[in-house]
């Protein structure tokens, strides 16, 4: 008997920016405390639909969403806002954005932007956050220093932190890795794959090995279709879908 609990279920999701259909017709259930890849060529809709898990489409103008998003029990799009939601499920992305303020300012942003002001409250978060990012005994010395004197990677690792100093269920990634060097990668995807621990992970990649090495399920997008979805090592072993199939091994994409 399987007991993977999903965090989210989708339902027959369609996104629009204007009328293009970005998204069409997407059904899947994604599990809790795992990693999911999202892969397929440049413009398929990855990036749209990552972003449909926390509403981060809102702030664009002209969109049209129909469907049913569910974390957990919630409808995304009825029952919760986009706030609240997006403590729930934070975001990390492609390039590095970390405020122009000190390392520990940008950690305990979330919380002062709620409201919290306890000195020792913000410590311990950021001590947990930056610990939880592998990055305490990088910066436990400097963290009045301005984080925009940090290497990307480090830059990338400290905005993972500021997403987890809110508690959140789940960590959206688009394409984390895709500025920076093989060992950032490499600390990057160590950090995923121990933050499923507490976490649930859905990262947007374009590198085939990132997906292979990291995630537990992967979904193939195409053209705004959600193809093929399932478990990694399956999906690149023996694809169901021919196109799935064609992309995994380089013919396209």
């Amino acid at each position: 008997m399987d007991k993977t609990k999903n965090i989210f279920e989708i339902k027959d999701l369609n996104f629009y920016y204007g009328k293009f259909q970005a998204l069409k017709n997407i059904n899947m259930n994604i599990a809790k405390n795992k990693i999911t890849a999202l892969i397929g060529p440049s413009g398929c809709g990855k990036s749209t639909f990552l972003k449909t898990l926390n509403r981060m489409n809102d702030l664009e103008e002209n969109i049209t969403v129909n469907g049913i998003v569910k974390l957990e029990d919630t409808d995304v799009y009825k029952d919760i806002d986009a706030i609240t939601l997006r403590k729930k499920v934070g975001m990390v992305f492609q390039q590095p954005n970390p405020f122009p303020k000190s390392i520990f300012e940008n950690v305990v942003y979330g919380l002062r932007v709620n409201g919290i002001k306890k000195r020792s409250v913000l410590e311990e978060t950021a001590e947990r956050s930056l610990r939880q990012a592998a990055m305490w005994d990088e910066v436990k010395d400097r963290l009045n220093k301005s984080a925009l004197g940090m290497s990307g990677g480090q830059q990338q690792r400290l905005c993972i932190a500021r997403t987890l100093a809110v508690n959140p269920e789940v960590i959206l990634m688009d394409e984390p890795t895709s500025a920076l060097d093989p060992i950032s990668t490499a600390k990057i995807e160590e950090l995923c794959v121990e933050l499923k621990e507490q976490y649930t992970v859905i990262i947007v990649t374009h590198n085939m090995q990132q997906a292979t090495r990291i995630s537990d399920d992967t979904a193939f997008f195409l053209l705004g279709e959600m193809i093929e979805f399932g478990e990694t090592d399956k999906i690149f072993a023996s694809p169901d879908d021919k196109r799935t199939e064609n992309y995994i091994t380089g013919r396209f994409g």
